[in-house]
């Protein structure tokens, strides 16, 4: 994803400044996450190269493919129409038209993720990712899964990029860096507060963990008292993800504890 993130920035900002609809330049940047996350399942799948390593090559790729899509390190969209150009002529604040239309976004993207996983090659795709031995044994191709869910994964990166891109006005190639980290702040922080028993709760505990996530980095930032300045963003970061990774089981040794007695 540090790979796919800045690459939807790039396709759609490149596209974009060469005069293509913002709506098209969105929808090749979720298109380019998808050949991206192809590139990881092909070293994965096909050349055998370990999976955590052909995500670190495939990131380390993405780096000069963004450079020679923009021709530079950093392409703005100062002046340009955007997919979020006129907002404030459809809604009645301009300050929360951006916000509520990437809430529906959202959203949307949340409800077919739960449509999705719950059809047959969804929960195949489910069966691939908790065992792949297993579902191997019960005919699944696993390959393809695989590649299936790479493709998704990173093209929904990239349409997060490119909307990001445009929101702030630029992309950059090194926008990506640090993405990982709130992907697992999302994901851990959120499954803390909301158990991710069921599909449902599960794709919701993610949306949740991101934007709070994100709440708190800006509120710890925010405070004079503390000292904190933005230059310390990735220590705050690095906090709140361990925070995250120890409340679980600080819980659950309380509850043992609470049990004994």
């Amino acid at each position: 994803v540090e790979g796919s993130f800045p690459l939807g920035g790039a396709v759609a900002a490149a596209s974009i400044v060469a005069g293509a609809n913002p709506y098209l330049a969105t929808l090749l940047a979720f298109v380019a996450g998808m050949l991206a996350g192809s590139l990881t399942a092909f070293l994965n799948v096909r050349l055998r190269i370990l999976h955590i390593l052909s995500g670190i090559l495939a990131s380390v790729a993405m780096y000069s493919i963004n450079m020679r899509i923009m021709g530079r390190p950093n392409t703005p969209l100062l002046g340009t129409d955007t997919v979020f150009t006129g907002l404030g002529t459809h809604f009645a604040g301009s300050a929360y038209a951006v916000p509520l239309v990437l809430v529906l976004l959202c959203t949307a993207i949340v409800l077919l993720l739960n449509r999705f996983l719950a059809s047959e090659t969804g929960l195949a795709l489910r069966a691939t990712g908790a065992n792949p031995r297993m579902a191997a044994a019960y005919g699944i191709h696993t390959g393809r899964m695989t590649w299936l869910g790479l493709a998704m994964a990173n093209g929904l990166s990239a349409l997060g990029g490119a909307l990001f891109a445009q929101t702030q006005g630029s992309a950059d190639v090194n926008m990506g860096g640090g993405v990982v980290v709130v992907g697992f702040a999302a994901v851990i922080g959120g499954g803390v507060l909301i158990r991710n028993t069921t599909i449902v709760r599960a794709t919701l505990s993610a949306l949740v963990g991101a934007v709070l996530y994100r709440i708190a980095v800006a509120l710890a930032l925010d405070v004079d008292s503390i000292g904190l300045t933005p230059s310390d963003l990735n220590m705050v970061t690095a906090a709140l993800v361990a925070l995250a990774l120890v409340a679980p089981g600080v819980g659950l040794a309380g509850a043992l504890r609470g049990r004994k007695a």
